[in-house]
Order: structure tokens, then C-alpha cells, then sequence
């Protein structure tokens, strides 16, 4: 996602350092883990045409895998589609011009379900609203894989957009209910058990799991406890998992570079952050080398997948090598069949492929696949295999 250049902002969110200006965007708390997972998912497929399409699609299967259940469970899905369109966000915030701007929306305006595809779209204003990096807080998806309570993931996606402020601010008791999902429950009325069940269990899992630690504090009229905020700290052992924060590598030569060659900004920060520099340049170096590649994203984008600037598989080029084998050569065919089919998925999809084929594997195979990706010799025909079924026929030019 591209950052916002301060120079096109005005009024008051041209004062970086002015905190309380964060945007506030409330999602109603009742949505279950699964539905909280299913929201971030849909909206990382969507993010980079946020603003330029109005309908977003994702294949059902790898939606499934993403969000960590079973990919035939069609039912669930449906519910939980359900519930983002009867799911409301709230905002509360300030314009460009410095004016307060209220808004309610659904999460989702409607989804669908067809020929293996979950179709979906945003209502416009808060796509709009979602499309701006400044406003709201992408959720790594590494992170809330982790989390095994809707409350932890509620309180973290509710304080993470404030990492940079170091703390919520007050909210009242009746509103912090309501971001929890337990607004409608008398039980959760009594502040004691309001801190037994939801609070201290759900700032246990926050700290314990994620990129933050957050410290709850609270303000009483008389005994009674009134309102409540969270100061918020990175978390030292874990902030290396987050990818939101990418100031220092934007500054860097790689990341221009990559820039130039028209790789979205989140994608560039995704990738410096899951490979190492020298990796990264190395591969750039080789694309940039090929001269007159008309996708040079893919074509990066398969090199940072299967190590194009290395001399282990020599069968990415075949062309500058040494007469193949027949068998060597029907290899060579379907490992840039293989290239084409990886390239033409996206970045979530792509996750969700490598990590479904993984959970097949165990031993050497999957030390191979975690070494080489979808070039490992030792797991080629389980690969093959498993690109059939997403892509029918695909192969059959390599035969």
C-alpha cells in the first residue's frame, strides 16, 4: 500500500506528531475469531485495488485456508460472511480540512459465493477510509493466526492502530463492552467480572502472542470504575513479525528500486521483511539483467520464490545451458509452466498455496520444499500434483 506523501495532506493531518488526530475506526465486537480472521483476509486480497475497483474476489479455498479451517466447511464460510455484512463500523475523525467527520457503514456491502469464488465489495466510504495507511492498522496476518480468542484479537486490532500514540485514550466502560462484544450481556455490567472473563485473559494473550504489550488502566467516580485505557509498548521479542512499520525500510536503495520496477509499496515491504537484503538485491540484480521483461513484478516475484540468481537449479534458463536430457527438458517445461502459474496468483493466494502444500509434508520433503520452494526436486511430482488440481491441463504442454 502506498504511504500518503505529507505534502498532499492539509490542515492538521500534515502534524504527524500530533497523536490525538489517529483516526478512530470502531468495528462492532461480536464478531466470532474466525469472523475477525475472515475480515483482515478479505481485506489484505483487496487492499491494493481498494479504491480502483468496486468488487473484489478471492478464490473460496485459499479464503479458507488463510483464515485456518476446512476448505469443503461451506456453511461456516456462509456465516461468517453473514456476519460481516450485519457487522457495523463506526468512525469518528478528522478531515483534511480539520472538520470532524462522523460515518457508519457495514464491514461488507454483500459477498457471494460462486463457482468456487467469494465475490465481496465494501460500501464506498469506507473503502475509502480503509485505503488510507494513516487511518487504519493492517493486521498481520502471521500475527492473528495466533490468536485463540476473539476477545485477545478484538482488544489488539482496537489498540494496535494506536502503537504509534502509546496508548487507547479514555474510553467509557459502555463503549469498551461494546468492542468486546459483550455490550448486550448484564453479566458483564459488573466491572469485577467484566476484568476476570474478558480483560485480564484477553491483555494475557495480546502480550503473549503479538507484536504489543498493552497495560490496562482505569478511572473511577467514586468506586465505581468509569472508563478505560490501554497503554501500548512494542513488544521487543515479537515487533520483527510486524509489517505495517516500514519507515526505515522505505529509506532503503532496495526498496526504490523495487519501487521502480512497479512493485506495490506493501508488497515491497513484505518481501524485505521475509528475506534477507542480499537475497532481495540479488534477485533484483538478475531481473533487472534480463532486459526487455515485459511483468517484471511476476518475473520478481518468481525469482524471490525459487532463487533465479543462484546456480542450483539450472534449469530456470534452460537456454544458456548445456543440452538437457529429454527427461531433463520435460523438467525445464513444467518448471516454467510452474513459474507462470505461481506468478499469476496473488500475494495472499500465493501464502496460502505454499502453506496448504506444507502441511503435506514432513522429514526431508519438507526441509527440501522449505530450502527450494516449488523448484525442490525431492517434492516435483507432489507439486505438479497439487498445481493439477488447482489448474487442470496445466502441464499437459510439458508432456
Amino acid at each position: 500500500m502506498d504511504d500518503i506523501e505529507k505534502e498532499t495532506l492539509t490542515g492538521s493531518l500534515r502534524r504527524g506528531a500530533v497523536k490525538k488526530n489517529v483516526a478512530a475506526i470502531h468495528v462492532s465486537g461480536k464478531l466470532t475469531l474466525l469472523q475477525r480472521k475472515l475480515s483482515n483476509v478479505l481485506l489484505l486480497n483487496a487492499y491494493d485495488t481498494l479504491m480502483s475497483q468496486q468488487v473484489h474476489q478471492i478464490d473460496a479455498r485459499t479464503l479458507c485456508m488463510m483464515i485456518g479451517y476446512n476448505s469443503n466447511d461451506m456453511d461456516t464460510l456462509k456465516q461468517s460472511l453473514r456476519g460481516l455484512a450485519e457487522t457495523v463500523a463506526e468512525w469518528d475523525m478528522l478531515d483534511e480540512e480539520g472538520r470532524q467527520e462522523w460515518g457508519v457503514s457495514s464491514l461488507l456491502s454483500y459477498a457471494k459465493l460462486k463457482g468456487g469464488v467469494c465475490e465481496y465489495a465494501y460500501s464506498p466510504a469506507l473503502a475509502q477510509k480503509l485505503d488510507d495507511p494513516k487511518v487504519f492498522a493492517l493486521i498481520n496476518l502471521n500475527i492473528q493466526r495466533r490468536f485463540t480468542s476473539g476477545h485477545a484479537l478484538a482488544l489488539y486490532e482496537n489498540c494496535y492502530r494506536f502503537v504509534r500514540t502509546g496508548s487507547t485514550g479514555w474510553w467509557s466502560l459502555d463503549l469498551f463492552r461494546r468492542l468486546m462484544g459483550v455490550s448486550e450481556s448484564s453479566y458483564y455490567e459488573v466491572y469485577k467480572h467484566l476484568n476476570a472473563k474478558i480483560i485480564k485473559p484477553a491483555v494475557a494473550e495480546v502480550n503473549k502472542t503479538s507484536n504489543i504489550v498493552v497495560t490496562p488502566e482505569t478511572k473511577k467516580i467514586g468506586r465505581s470504575v468509569s472508563e478505560i485505557r490501554f497503554k501500548i509498548a512494542e513488544n521487543p521479542q515479537l515487533s520483527i513479525l510486524d509489517l505495517d512499520d516500514g519507515e526505515g525500510l522505505r529509506n532503503s536503495d532496495i526498496y526504490k528500486r523495487m519501487r521502480a520496477l512497479g512493485v506495490s509499496d506493501r508488497l515491497a515491504l513484505q518481501w524485505m521483511n521475509e528475506h534477507d537484503e542480499a537475497y532481495v538485491r540479488k534477485q533484483v540484480d538478475y531481473v533487472a539483467g534480463q532486459g526487455g521483461v515485459k511483468n517484471p513484478v511476476s518475473y520478481l516475484t518468481a525469482a524471490l520464490k525459487q532463487d533465479f540468481s543462484g546456480s542450483t537449479v539450472s534449469s530456470r534458463n534452460p537456454t544458456a545451458q548445456q543440452p538437457l536430457s529429454e527427461k531433463g527438458a520435460e523438467r525445464a517445461k513444467r518448471l516454467e509452466i510452474l513459474q507462470r502459474l505461481v506468478s499469476a496468483r496473488s500475494p495472499t493466494q500465493r501464502d496460502a498455496d505454499r502453506r496448504l502444500f506444507m502441511s503435506k509434508l514432513d522429514g526431508a520433503a519438507l526441509l527440501d520444499f522449505e530450502n527450494f520452494g516449488w523448484v525442490s526436486s525431492l517434492n516435483h511430482a507432489g507439486i505438479v500434483a497439487f498445481w493439477e488440481e488447482i489448474a487442470p491441463g496445466a502441464f499437459e504442454a510439458a508432456e
